[in-house]
């Protein structure tokens, strides 16, 4: 099975799956200057000149990102992230890559993640870990294929195995997965690309797949000088 090093869902689809793992030494990252680099978050806008994107966060979102990249020091702990109350509790907070080249570029929650709420708590994670950690994988596709059969594993209903998905000029492949929680029911989008040398994560997490669309189409690339593409113009 492809190595997969990488924190890649919310709550319940807690696939970094180190456990599984075949141990390599990580790769070193590719140098990237001050100037390209992604973020901060700046009001509520994540800008990514690195990897050609931008992506506008809900007003009110809480940001979790400073303490994901704080956490991607510590050992995995996905295997203690089994399913539980998708609606409140540390299941809800996403689990950070066991390789130290991993970057969380983007963790933002409706609410805390540690918060009670009765509908799930919506969220968007964005990362991004070089390609030569992984062995086989030439191309985004490749990435998601291992991530649907762990999805199943661990009790998700994969809607859509991986596709095509065309955000304006930006080609991406994308999965779409859901998992019934009692009366709600968790849906997630999984977008992947390969740029510059790594493996960059689109993640979206609502309680509807409109919801998780809607979030999604706050996603913008950006092709050179041109104005950005949305994901919602794609879809029009």
């Amino acid at each position: 099975m492809i190595p997969l090093r990488f924190f890649i869902l919310i709550a319940t689809l807690a696939f970094a799956a180190a456990a599984h793992a075949q141990t390599h030494k990580p790769a070193s990252s590719p140098k990237t200057t001050t100037d390209e680099k992604c973020g901060p978050l700046a009001g509520q806008v994540l800008r990514c000149p690195q990897f050609g994107f931008t992506y506008k966060v809900i007003f009110g979102w809480v940001d979790r990102t400073a303490d994901m990249q704080q956490d991607e020091s510590l050992p995995d702990q996905s295997a203690n992230a089994e399913s539980g109350n998708t609606t409140s509790g540390t299941s809800d907070q996403p689990k950070p890559a066991s390789s130290a080249s991993s970057e969380t570029l983007l963790a933002v929650f409706e609410r805390p993640p540690a918060a009670p709420g009765d509908a799930i708590n919506s969220a968007v994670v964005i990362a991004a870990e070089p390609l030569a950690n992984y062995h086989g994988i030439k191309i985004a596709a490749d990435y998601l294929n291992p991530i649907s059969e762990l999805a199943e594993q661990r009790g998700f209903k994969v809607v859509n195995q991986p596709y095509a998905s065309s955000l304006g000029t930006k080609q991406l492949a994308r999965a779409d997965f859901s998992k019934q929680h009692g009366k709600l029911t968790m849906w997630q989008s999984s977008l992947v690309m390969i740029e510059k040398g790594y493996i960059v994560s689109f993640t979206f997490v609502g309680g509807s797949q409109d919801e998780v669309d809607d979030l999604l189409a706050n996603l913008n690339f950006v092709a050179g000088k041109q104005a950005p593409h949305s994901a919602k113009a794609a879809r029009e």
